[in-house]
């Protein structure tokens, strides 16, 4: 049977059982795209499919397992013909100070946060390179900018994701491909309620720091200000742009501590000029 919406994007977006991932995937289908729609139980996603079968298919999907990255991307080229914007949604947070940090939960978070979204770019390039055409967006955080105490392990991966994605957009634009990093502050998704990861260890040394913040983080869940759909259109907007920015920041308290952490950064550098420059070998 031919596909009456060939033309439309089709958008490959992981992490949809739950937040920022089931509100792009339904903004996406309000917008008239494809979606291939992905989770590790992708009966999760049963209702967002429902009534769009022509347009989004769901797909199992763990973005730490290599084989199931390389089967879910060659299944939604197979299904939609290619795969226009990726969006690298999956990801989960973890609070503790750096020395309470379990070594198994920070390098399963990498796995996930990172390393699985290394992954999946690789995954898609091919295709995208080879029709000079396609959108990478990653969602990364403003904990990806600004570090927090109680959450250092989870902002290196998104800090991490940042570096990546900037070389990556240095690569690839050349080629006609665009690279978004998305930044959130406080959003009402699951990250900070029924996804969010902690340590056992707690040291009392930290309580007012890194402790305060494990305290309050779980207690705002549900009331933050931002707002996911809201979210996703603002992404679709970027990313239909003529000019597509290379980062997003969302939220209201994500845009001031974004934009106050940049002009500190960016005194402290002014101010520090001079032995800066000192360091490099005397011109002759």
């Amino acid at each position: 049977m031919a596909d009456s919406n060939a033309d439309s994007p089709v958008w490959f977006v992981t992490g949809c059982s739950t937040g920022f991932g089931r509100e792009f995937v339904r903004a996406a289908l309000a917008h008239g795209f494809r979606v291939a729609a992905t989770a590790r139980d992708p009966k999760k996603l049963d209702d967002l499919i429902a009534g769009h079968e022509d347009n989004a298919k769901a797909f199992a999907l763990d973005v730490t397992k290599p084989d199931q990255i390389k089967r879910a991307v060659s299944e939604a080229e197979r299904a939609f013909g290619r795969i226009d914007v990726l969006v690298n949604n999956a990801g989960y947070g973890y609070m503790a100070a750096v020395e309470e940090g379990d070594e198994k939960d920070i390098r399963a978070m990498f796995e996930t946060n990172f390393f699985g979204l290394a992954a999946m770019i690789r995954a898609v390039l091919p295709g995208m390179r080879a029709r000079r055409r396609g959108h990478i967006v990653n969602i990364a955080s403003v904990g990806g900018i600004v570090g927090f105490a109680g959450s250092g392990y989870y902002a290196a991966t998104k800090f991490a994701v940042e570096g990546l994605s900037e070389s990556l957009a240095q690569e690839v634009e050349p080629l006609g491909l665009h690279v978004l990093v998305v930044e959130p502050g406080p959003f009402r998704t699951d990250w900070a309620g029924r996804s969010l990861k902690q340590s056992t260890d707690v040291i009392a040394d930290y309580e007012t720091t890194a402790g305060r913040r494990r305290r309050e983080i779980p207690g705002y869940s549900g009331r933050q200000a931002g707002d996911p759909a809201r979210a996703a259109e603002a992404v679709i907007k970027a990313v239909q742009s003529r000019t597509p920015p290379r980062h997003l920041v969302l939220g209201h308290e994500g845009f001031d501590n974004v934009e106050s952490h940049l002009r500190s950064m960016l005194q402290e550098v002014d101010l520090w000029k001079t032995t800066s420059l000192g360091a490099d070998y005397p011109i002759a």
